[in-house]
């Protein structure tokens, strides 16, 4: 089974393209954390595991990951963005 990953700066609208973040700025949310990443996984329908004393390559302080089980018929793209918009109305 192939886990998938999703950090924080993959949505997090305060980050650039070149620091990680891979949604658009339209699906991308402020300073997502991981507990609201894994409730938006969850809608999708995928089982989510919380990482929280790890750090992104990309950054210094550890914000966590989520890992995502049992996708393995979706595109990281699809779920990225399917994820970003759960998160998006989860906020709302």
């Amino acid at each position: 089974m192939v886990e998938n990953v999703i950090w924080p700066a993959y949505i997090d609208a305060n980050c650039s393209r070149s620091e990680g973040r891979r949604v658009s700025l339209e699906l991308a949310v402020e300073d997502p954390d991981v507990e609201e990443i894994a409730k938006a996984v969850q809608q999708v329908g995928y089982d989510a595991v919380i990482e929280r004393d790890v750090t992104y390559p990309r950054e210094y302080e550890p914000r966590g990951r989520v890992l995502i089980q049992g996708a393995d018929d979706a595109s990281k793209s699809d779920l990225l963005q399917a994820t970003a918009a759960y998160l998006d109305a989860l906020r709302a």
